[in-house]
């Protein structure tokens, strides 16, 4: 098992031999100048790379360049063999990128998501709030409750004040068993 620096090496050292080689030294028409190596994976026992490219145009030039790279498969091993100088020089595997899609999915949904909000903001343009402009309470609106409930609550509290003092405290002569009054 290789350690992950020496593979990633090794994909960025096949990556750059496979471009070279597609742009100077395969005659292949099918594989013209709009076949793009985008990204280079090695397996951890450096047996088997996965090559990932994107091609600019239509389905049938896609098509085509998938055929022209599996044609080439031999050329472009050898190549990277003798480049990198490793005791097994790595299979090729050739996928076809599908970030270039996956983006342009993504840009249409987002192209969607701005028309929708246009719409929103033609329909809310000329529309007046539901509850009023300002629908939440202000602290000044809170203090005058405030100070309401409060009165009440020092209006209660002398009532209870009031009724304690009288109710009995063992005074004495009240009548009290504790407050040693007369005998009646």
């Amino acid at each position: 098992m290789a350690d992950n620096a020496r593979a990633k090496r090794l994909a960025d050292l096949i990556r750059e031999v496979v471009a070279q080689k597609l742009q100077r030294g395969i005659k292949d028409p099918r594989l013209g100048t709009h076949v793009t190596i985008t990204d280079t994976r090695v397996t951890g026992d450096l047996r088997e790379a996965t090559v990932f490219y994107t091609v600019y145009g239509d389905d049938e030039q896609r098509a085509d360049a998938a055929a022209g790279l599996e044609s080439a498969k031999g050329i472009l091993r050898s190549e990277v063999g003798r480049a990198a100088g490793v005791k097994f020089t790595p299979s090729l595997t050739f996928v076809a990128d599908a970030l270039p899609d996956t983006s342009k999915a993504i840009e249409d949904l987002l192209d969607r998501a701005r028309a929708s909000d246009a719409k929103v903001r033609e329909v809310s343009a000329g529309a007046d709030y539901a509850g009023g402009a300002d629908p939440y309470r202000k602290p000044e609106d809170d203090t005058d409750e405030a100070d309401d409930t409060d009165e009440a609550a020092e209006a209660a509290e002398p009532a209870q004040e009031d009724g304690g003092a009288t109710g009995g405290t063992g005074a004495p002569g009240t009548g009290d068993r504790d407050g040693g009054g007369t005998p009646a």
